[in-house]
C-alpha cells in the first residue's frame, strides 16, 4: 500500500487554492490502481485530490492494490476500470474486503466506481466466456459480457449533478434493481445497456458509472458531492471554495462536440 500526497500542480485546471487546513484531511483510498486504470481513470483520483485542496482540505491518496492492508481511516473510495483480466484478478481480493466497504458504504462514505469496479460493486458480473465473478452487493445491479461494443462520448442528465458528461467503451450489460437507482438518463449514448436508456447507478452516497475520460475533470458537480459528503460525514460541514470551472466547461464542450 502507498501513499502520496498530491500538490497542487499535479493537475491543470484553472482551481483557485485554498490554504488547506492540516487539521483537515481527507484520505482518498485509490482501490486497484494497478489492475483498474484504463481510459485515464486515475484522472479521477488527481482531479478530485486537486478540487479538494481547492476548497480547502489537504488530500492525502492511498492506494489499495490486491494484499496490501486496508487503511484505518477512508473518506473517499474511487475506483476504476480495466480489462476482464484484470476485474479477474482483483475480484476475490474484493470479496475479502466486502463487508468493510459495505459498512463504510452503509455509514455513509461516498464512493465513485467506474466501469470494472462498478461492475464488481454489484452482485455478480458474468464474462462474455460465461465466467462468473462475485461482487460484493454494495450497488443493486448485475451485470452480463454481451456482444454489443458501447463506444463513444456520452451526455447525460442527473436531477443531482446537471448534465454528466463522460466517455464510454464497454460491452457489460448492466441492468439495476430496485436497490439502486440510475445516475442519469441518457441523451446521447448508451449507458448500461443498449435498452433502458439510464447511465450509471447510485445507491446513498456510492456511484457507479460506465463513464471514463476521465470523468472527473468534466463533472465538477460530481466532486463537488464526494468532497461535501466526506466532509460533513468526517468534520460536520463542508464550506466550499472559491472555484473557477472554465477549464472543466471547455472540456465539456469540446467531449459534446465530438461525435461518437
Amino acid at each position: 500500500m502507498s501513499e502520496e500526497l498530491v500538490g497542487e500542480d499535479q493537475m491543470g485546471a484553472d482551481l483557485v487554492d485554498a490554504e488547506p487546513d492540516a487539521g483537515c484531511e481527507l484520505v482518498i483510498v485509490s482501490l486497484y490502481p494497478r489492475d483498474m486504470n484504463i481510459y485515464g481513470d486515475r484522472g479521477n483520483v488527481l482531479a478530485l485530490a486537486r478540487r479538494a485542496r481547492a476548497h480547502g482540505f489537504a488530500p492525502r491518496v492511498v492506494e489499495v492494490n490486491p494484499g496490501d492492508p486496508w487503511p484505518e481511516r477512508v473518506d473517499i473510495v474511487l475506483g476504476g476500470g480495466g480489462q476482464d483480466s484484470g476485474q479477474g484478478r482483483v475480484a476475490a481480493d474484493l470479496q475479502g474486503r466486502g463487508t468493510e466497504i459495505r459498512a463504510l458504504a452503509e455509514d455513509g462514505t461516498p464512493m465513485l466506481v467506474i466501469c470494472g469496479l462498478y461492475q464488481l460493486f454489484g452482485h455478480r458480473f458474468i464474462t462474455y466466456t460465461g465466467e462468473e465473478l462475485t461482487g460484493i452487493g454494495v450497488l443493486d445491479v448485475e451485470t452480463r459480457g454481451g456482444d454489443t461494443r458501447m463506444i463513444g462520448n456520452v451526455v447525460a442528465q442527473s436531477a443531482d449533478f446537471g448534465e454528466v458528461i463522460g466517455y464510454e467503451n464497454h460491452s457489460g450489460d448492466t441492468v439495476l434493481g430496485p436497490g439502486s437507482a440510475p445516475l442519469a438518463r441518457i441523451v446521447q449514448g448508451a449507458g448500461n445497456n443498449p435498452r433502458d436508456g439510464v447511465e450509471g447507478a447510485r445507491t446513498g452516497n456510492v456511484i457507479g458509472s460506465y463513464l471514463h475520460g476521465s470523468l472527473l475533470p468534466k463533472n465538477p458537480a460530481i466532486s463537488d458531492f464526494l468532497i461535501g459528503e466526506a466532509a460533513r460525514r468526517r468534520y460536520g460541514s463542508f464550506e466550499p471554495g472559491a472555484v473557477a470551472d472554465a477549464t472543466a466547461e471547455r472540456a465539456r464542450s469540446a467531449a459534446k462536440r465530438r461525435p461518437r
